[in-house]
């Protein structure tokens, strides 16, 4: 199963089918109801913890606050807890269970570029970003964050947001990691960018099959299901737009974007929602759609 496509599974995997969590340990102390595989209480307390924040943060920001139980699962217990059949993905699902991997796994090592094959100076900087104590590559920062972007899919889901776009539901959990992690965990963002910048910078637009929004969003699962390379590019695309929102816009910027997708309950035009994201948000979150083919 190729990079992408283990992600992508998403799309035809139901994820979560046993909601009794006797079997496991369950972590006292915050605010997120918490169960752990055995083994796992440290990286459990830390994505609690993280979670308690990211909501608390945005509580103060928005006032709303999701419903979320958080499942760290070890190998043996991620087949009990959800159909997702690789290990290793954060996922949030239709019974409100963001569910996370307690431990680094081939999944996640699946995602190590070849160094060798990339430009000098962004070999340097994947080396240097996702490099663990005993100075081998690992990419559980990227993944151990992505779980955010996920308890963002949370916010909208919950908070009843008219999303507009099936692209803006990716984009708006992107934005919400990146302003939280800036405001709150900045020496993580380059866990959080570096890996996105370099699947733009090497990917070669002429060989994928779609690239626009509007082939986005009227092929949205055929891309997920048949071109998962394809829905990769597309999604660190939305991860660096999100990060140029926040350094145009700041919190106000989401808070901004929170209201307008909150009040506008009708289905706009691209025109319309250009306008919309313009005025009610800021010019770079307009500048997604404006853009996106320059």
């Amino acid at each position: 199963m190729t990079f992408w496509t283990c992600i992508l599974s998403l799309f035809s995997a139901s994820t979560l089918f046993a909601q009794s969590f006797e079997e496991l340990n369950h972590l006292e102390g915050n605010k997120t109801k918490t169960y752990y595989s055995n083994g796992s209480k440290e990286q459990a307390e830390t994505m609690a913890k993280r979670c308690d924040n990211v909501i608390s943060f945005y509580k103060s920001l928005i006032n709303f606050e999701p419903t979320v139980t958080l499942l760290v699962l070890s190998p043996d217990d991620w087949s009990k807890y959800t159909k997702f059949p690789v290990y290793g993905m954060p996922h949030y699902d239709d019974v409100k269970t963001l569910i996370v991997a307690s431990e680094d796994n081939d999944f996640w090592k699946s995602f190590i570029p070849p160094l060798d094959q990339l430009p000098k100076e962004l070999a340097q900087q994947i080396s240097k970003t996702y490099s663990d104590k005993n100075n081998s590559l690992s990419m559980r920062d990227f993944f151990d964050l992505l779980a955010i972007h996920e308890l963002g899919h949370a916010f909208h889901e919950q908070g009843g947001l008219t999303m507009q776009r099936k692209w803006m539901g990716e984009l708006f959990a992107n934005i919400l990691l990146h302003t939280y992690i800036a405001e709150k965990e900045p020496e993580l963002l380059p866990a959080l960018t570096v890996f996105p910048q370099m699947v733009v910078s090497s990917t070669n637009k002429s060989e994928l099959k779609f690239t626009t929004l509007n082939e986005l969003e009227n092929n949205y699962d055929l891309i997920g299901q048949k071109y998962p390379k394809n829905y990769g590019w597309y999604q660190c695309r939305w991860h660096k737009a999100a990060g140029e929102i926040y350094d145009s816009g700041k919190t106000k910027a989401f808070k901004k974007l929170w209201l307008a997708l909150k009040k506008q309950n009708e289905l706009l035009d691209d025109a319309a929602f250009e306008k919309l994201l313009s005025k009610k948000v800021h010019k770079s979150a307009a500048n997604v759609q404006l853009k996106w083919d320059e």
